[in-house]
């Protein structure tokens, strides 16, 4: 997509330093001279020093994205976005965050409250070239995927989500598994995303749950500290050699990937190891670009559940966790897929629906009953096909027997 609707992105930045100012004139002004280029063409429409200057700037320019300061004078990051939600500008906004733990919450806060997507401050670099391509790589192809948007609301001629149209294979279902496992991948606009599912599930759901998000390490942590105090069910930061049990979600920590090892590789040193698989930690090389990659999550569970396993791709940029879709799909679990409407961007959940191994395509307020229904579901009709004889076997011993 090298241009947009026959002009160039337009892209505001609002920033009180000087420094990042400057970063931000060069790396536009380099973009443009770039003919080689695949992403869209894009301005630096204007540039703010503060929270007021940024508010009366999205009104003069009408700027397609936005790229804001967490820590202003007058009106900081936090404040603007509150004022965009009011306003109901639909305006996507990136925020620029610093390397530190207060960095990490306010950018999961600013998430919240409407932010599409964030980058990372340059920090560390030697000089100014290596800041300058430090933050290129970042955020160009994160405003060009959000870009994606600003071109089908101009061409429809409307702006926000559009009218939802299921999507549905369900005639592939396989009848008779039941699910054993959740495993959700995202990535751009996942954070908001996992606020708006998680809560809805229950303290009692039946299975468990694991998640890759892209993101930092420094960023995990405070999402998984997040989620926690809003859902019922316990979300923690995963650990090498956790046990995977019903009623906990285990979030990926940033920079290491995170798989699914069955009980036949762990020592059984606690009561249930006989019945429980635990979480595996590495950290070998990135994996479409990503450490953690959504993909050796996926393709894990295909292994260690088979059937059992319900593969979620919701919003995010790129392509990772295709392959280990495809994986579960093959095995004859489920795959579901966030819709384009409700997606920040129809990268992931796009490649998988587009991909035909999807069962639905769903709204992000159809995810959560969508996955009650189909774990009581099949672990009803299971149930009934693997009645307990003993009262000491489970369906998962009774599937699972081999690991």
């Amino acid at each position: 997509m090298r241009a947009l609707m026959g002009r160039p992105l337009r892209v505001l930045a609002a920033d009180d330093s000087a420094v990042m100012r400057g970063i931000m004139r060069n790396l536009f002004a380099t973009h443009a001279e770039d003919r080689l280029s695949e992403l869209p063409r894009m301005e630096l429409c204007g540039v703010a020093r503060d929270g007021v200057e940024c508010l009366d700037a999205v009104k003069e320019l009408r700027p397609d994205v936005l790229v804001l300061d967490l820590e202003m004078p007058r009106l900081n990051g936090l404040d603007v976005l509150e004022q965009l939600q009011r306003e109901s500008s639909g305006l996507p906004v990136i925020m620029c965050s610093a390397h530190t733990e207060h960095g990490a919450r306010s950018t999961l806060e600013a998430l919240a409250r409407g932010a599409s997507d964030y980058v990372m401050k340059p920090g560390g670099q030697r000089n100014f070239a290596e800041a300058l391509q430090s933050l290129s790589t970042q955020l160009l192809p994160k405003i060009a995927a959000l870009a994606k948007g600003v071109v089908k609301s101009e061409q429809a001629g409307v702006s926000g989500p559009q009218r939802f149209h299921a999507s549905s294979a369900e005639g592939r279902d396989r009848p008779g598994a039941a699910v054993e496992v959740i495993v959700i991948g995202l990535s751009t606009g996942g954070p908001s995303a996992l606020e708006n599912l998680l809560p809805k599930l229950p303290k009692d759901f039946a299975v468990p749950i694991l998640i890759v998000q892209h993101m930092p390490k420094l960023f995990t942590g405070a999402l998984a500290e997040r989620l926690d105090k809003c859902c019922t069910l316990h979300v923690e930061e995963a650990y090498d050699d956790a046990v995977i049990r019903p009623g906990t979600v285990w979030l990926a920590p940033g920079d290491a990937h995170m798989e699914i090892a069955p009980r036949r590789m762990m020592m059984l040193a606690d009561p249930d190891g006989l019945r429980s698989n635990r979480v595996r930690l590495h950290q070998r090389e990135l994996l479409n670009h990503c450490r953690p990659s959504v993909d050796y999550l996926f393709h894990s569970a295909a292994r260690v559940y088979g059937a059992g396993a319900l593969a979620l791709m919701m919003t995010g940029m790129g392509s990772d966790g295709l392959e280990g879709a495809r994986a579960i799909h093959q095995r004859g679990g489920v795959v579901l897929a966030q819709d384009e409407a409700t997606s920040a961007v129809w990268g992931m959940p796009g490649r998988v629906s587009e991909a035909g191994i999807a069962n639905a395509t769903l709204p992000l307020w159809a995810l959560a009953g969508e996955l009650e229904q189909r774990v009581r579901s099949g672990r009803a009709t299971q149930g009934e096909l693997l009645p307990a004889a003993d009262g000491l076997s489970t369906r998962r011993e009774v599937m699972h027997g081999l690991y």
